[in-house]
């Protein structure tokens, strides 16, 4: 087998897995097996780069081929892609790029289209300047059902500066409390938010120093807020409901609280208590249905990471604006406002909810916020700069919630999209 080539088909495998049997990208780790660190990443990377460019590589795909592939030669449509990823998007090498992506058609059971894929291929190296010159990127790789939304929301351009954001690689931040200036000076990170320490390009993380004493764990600093607006808890009970995998659940015991983490996923509950050993961290884990459970005893608060359709984290998840739609966001609103119903009851009175999701959709955010504030037993705490790190004040909403989104801290790397709330349980 050539160099790459078994990167190249792990990759075609992950691409073919979630556009075509509706997987997520982490869902696809079997595919990288056996594979050395650098194929792992490389296959990876190229997945994501699909993910994150399909529109502008369906776009010249089609401006390229004299026809689409219809019936059974449709799944040269992926190796296309892979192709021409790697050409206009990852820098590869041309005659690598075309090579391999020729022997992958081969190695696949598409020997008769081979001379297809080196004859498109070929082009695009020849045309590439003006093949992107005519292309808007931002517009070509978001779907309507998402910048309809955003636009209606953000406005125009604001929406375009978050599709812009999402065509970036990210940057990896790890939350570490009580020490991060040491840790950002150790691992030449730079320092955000109150215990974030950001890393471009990293490798392998679990390869990083503290990985193993549990220092530190991985989380986007946008994460760390619905946490933060809680305020201190320590020596408090806290209830995290849909707590898996448990980056705000190590954030809650750092803290000093006691923690019951609630999630009705068996398997990512065994994840968090993985996380949570690893972190050297004691909370009380419960695997059940949070809209049925209660606790023995009312809470001081609760933390409602709800489930949500996850668009504010496309940029490590592009396959989200090609999985999800605008039905799955109205079916999951609904399920956020049984929910935050339930929150009421595990509370205390006087006890505070935050309620956040991670989506940039109006009907997760806004829209939540209106639903929660309608519900009896509650009254709006707004969110005040004062509670958020510096750089981040701007994030506060007129309403008094928190709202990120990738366009912020462009310049240091962006981060995530969240819909954050607070709440105080009535007398």
């Amino acid at each position: 087998m050539s160099d790459g080539l078994a990167a190249r088909r792990a990759a075609l495998t992950m691409v073919e897995a979630v556009l075509e049997h509706d997987r997520g990208l982490d869902e696809c780790a079997d595919a990288t097996a056996g594979l050395e660190p650098r194929d792992r990443a490389f296959a990876r990377l190229i997945a994501l780069t699909v993910l994150r460019r399909l529109g502008q590589l369906d776009a010249l795909t089609d401006l390229l081929l004299e026809k689409p592939p219809q019936g059974r030669t449709r799944r040269i449509r992926h190796v296309l892609r892979i192709g021409l990823a790697q050409l206009l998007f990852l820098e590869t090498p041309a005659h690598a790029a075309v090579d391999a992506s020729v022997e992958l058609a081969r190695g696949e059971g598409m020997a008769k289209l081979a001379g297809l894929v080196n004859a498109v291929l070929r082009r695009a190296v020849r045309e590439k300047a003006a093949l992107l010159s005519r292309q808007d990127a931002a517009h070509a790789n978001t779907p309507a059902w998402l910048r309809d939304d955003w636009v209606g929301q953000f406005g125009e351009g604001l929406a375009q500066a978050i599709a812009d954001a999402h065509l970036a690689e990210p940057p990896t931040d790890l939350t570490c409390p009580d020490r991060a200036d040491d840790l950002a000076a150790e691992l030449g990170g730079t320092r955000i938010g109150r215990d974030t320490v950001r890393l471009v390009r990293p490798g392998d993380v679990a390869a990083l120093p503290g990985y193993d004493a549990g220092t530190w764990w991985v989380q986007d600093v946008a994460a760390t807020l619905p946490v933060t607006v809680l305020g201190d808890v320590a020596g408090r009970r806290v209830i995290d409901l849909c707590a898996a995998p448990g980056g705000k659940t190590a954030q809650l015991a750092a803290a000093g609280a006691t923690v019951t983490a609630v999630d009705r996923s068996k398997p990512r509950l065994a994840r968090l208590r993985e996380n949570m050993e690893r972190l050297g961290r004691t909370v009380d884990i419960v695997a059940a249905d949070a809209t049925q459970w209660r606790p023995d005893e009312p809470a001081d608060a609760v933390l409602l990471d709800a489930p949500c359709s996850a668009t504010g984290t496309l940029r490590r998840h592009p396959e989200i604006a090609h999985r999800r739609g605008s039905a799955d966001v109205q079916k999951l609103a609904a399920l956020q406002r049984r929910l935050a119903s339930a929150a009421i009851e595990m509370l205390k009175p006087g006890g505070i909810l935050v309620a956040a999701t991670c989506s940039l959709q109006s009907a997760e955010g806004p829209g939540f916020f209106n639903d929660v504030r309608a519900l009896e037993g509650l009254e709006p705490l707004p969110i005040d700069r004062s509670d958020l790190p510096t750089e981040l004040g701007d994030a506060v909403t007129p309403d008094g919630c928190l709202r990120t989104h990738p366009a912020m801290l462009r310049d240091q790397g962006g981060m995530d999209g969240f819909f954050v709330m607070r709440f105080r349980k009535r007398p």
